[in-house]
């Protein structure tokens, strides 16, 4: 018999068996790759047949080596052959259990060398073994129950799907939501009447501080709820406390926000669709004065970077149940072009892994009210200042508590917002507090 392979990522040439430690580590390496190959003892890494001593307590030798030394077990095929009339020794061997290790190591085959697979390397092959397992959007709740689904939220999301509502169990077991008669995380994360119930980090927190750092908070709020209320709840914090310019054609006027709306909005749809749900984590959304964050738990997912993600329409998702749910209702798209919409409306944007957190940041601009010509109408205005001089405009005796109701904020932050309105003299108190009214300059 003659030998007519070279040395590849499948197959590996030992001299003889005094390379044996480097033969055990070319397996594992070749089992991470390829899931199997084969190993020649008597054969020089050139393709030349020099041959080698073999007994059976050689066979045994190798045998127990490759079971003392390789992780997970492999029995593979050890056998003598002859080639070129020389006796040498054959291994095939196959495994699925990666990754391998190899005296505690892991490594990979690249071309007909072994190389130490990177932490990440390793992450990645650990996932993809166990991305049944730990996919957290497609495990049972156990502790749920039909009743706790909110019909009135599963409807609207099958009305907007363009599929019928039939009954909660059934409308669930057509999405997928339900295996045998349990309720799967997702059910429940989208449709539930109170996640939080089950799921303490369906959480979204925001904060606004008025610096470039953390130091000087003007305000914190905090919600709970299913994933479509939360990302509502999110855009609208967004919208209400970042400018907002103004272009006036005519009549009419359109509210321009300082970040573009779509950007945001897919940042956010992002943080909670790819999110890792299993650290205990909310999003988190802070607005400084020169920026936006939008922060979500957990790193890019199945060995994407950040430079990836940026340069190439590629997407993995880490809840492909819940991906698919976004999808149905058009949050979503399969082609994973989020970031590159994203960097058509804000070409600034930046990506950054921090910690355990991937972080969207925006740069925040300052808008003037303009017409379309550029006449200048007025000055810089946050949303709330906005708010609140409409709000003045339709009934100049309003109350701060009646305005922090139409506004949605704190009396607290109206009362900022006011004395931001008076110091740009846009706003001033006639008369005293009690019997006085409201002036817009």
């Amino acid at each position: 018999m003659e030998i007519n392979k070279k040395e590849s990522e499948v197959i590996e040439f030992k001299k003889s068996t005094s390379e044996l430690k480097e033969a055990i580590i070319s397996i594992a390496s070749i089992l991470n790759k390829h899931k199997g190959g084969e190993v020649y003892f008597g054969v020089k890494n050139n393709g030349e047949i020099v041959g080698q001593s073999v007994t059976e307590r050689t066979i045994r030798e190798i045998s127990k080596s490759i079971s003392d030394h390789i992780e997970p077990k492999i029995f593979p095929e050890i056998k003598e052959v002859e080639l070129n009339k020389k006796k040498c020794i054959h291994v095939i061997f196959s495994g699925n259990d990666k990754p391998y290790y190899a005296y505690g190591r892991a490594y990979i085959r690249v071309g007909d060398e072994d190389k130490k697979l990177s932490s990440k390397e390793l992450e990645k092959i650990i996932l993809d073994k166990n991305k049944d397992k730990l996919s957290w959007d497609r495990e049972v709740c156990k502790e749920s129950e039909l009743k706790d689904i909110s019909s009135a939220k599963l409807k609207k999301f099958l009305k907007d799907s363009n599929l019928e509502y039939d009954s909660i169990e059934n409308s669930l077991k057509k999405l997928g939501l339900i295996s045998g008669k349990n309720l799967l995380n997702s059910a429940l994360i989208l449709f539930a009447k109170k996640p939080e119930k089950f799921f303490k980090n369906a959480k979204l927190r925001c904060a606004v501080f008025g610096t470039e750092d953390t130091t000087v908070s003007i305000d914190m709020q905090e919600f709970e709820g299913d994933l479509f209320y939360l990302i509502t709840e999110a855009l609208n914090y967004i919208l209400k406390n970042i400018h907002i310019g103004m272009e006036v054609e005519g009549l009419y006027r359109e509210d321009i926000p300082e970040i573009d709306k779509m950007a945001i909005r897919e940042a956010i749809i992002n943080a909670f669709c790819h999110r890792n749900y299993y650290l205990y984590d909310s999003v988190n959304i802070a607005i400084f004065k020169d920026r936006l964050e939008i922060r979500s738990p957990g790193l890019l997912y199945g060995g994407l970077t950040i430079e990836k993600i940026k340069s190439q329409e590629v997407s993995e998702r880490r809840n492909e149940l819940l991906a698919e749910m976004f999808h149905k209702v058009h949050l979503v798209e399969k082609w994973g072009r989020g970031i590159k919409l994203i960097l058509s409306k804000e070409p600034l944007t930046e990506f950054k892994e921090i910690g355990r957190q991937f972080v969207v940041v925006f740069k925040r601009k300052h808008l003037e009210v303009t017409d379309r010509v550029g006449v200048k109408l007025g000055v810089k205005l946050g949303v709330n200042e906005s708010k609140i001089l409409e709000q003045i405009s339709e009934n100049n005796n309003i109350t701060m508590k009646e305005l922090a109701k139409k506004v949605g904020i704190s009396e607290v932050a109206i009362y900022k917002n006011i004395e931001k309105l008076k110091k740009k003299k846009m706003l001033r108190r006639v008369g005293s507090d009690k019997t006085g009214n409201w002036e817009i300059i």
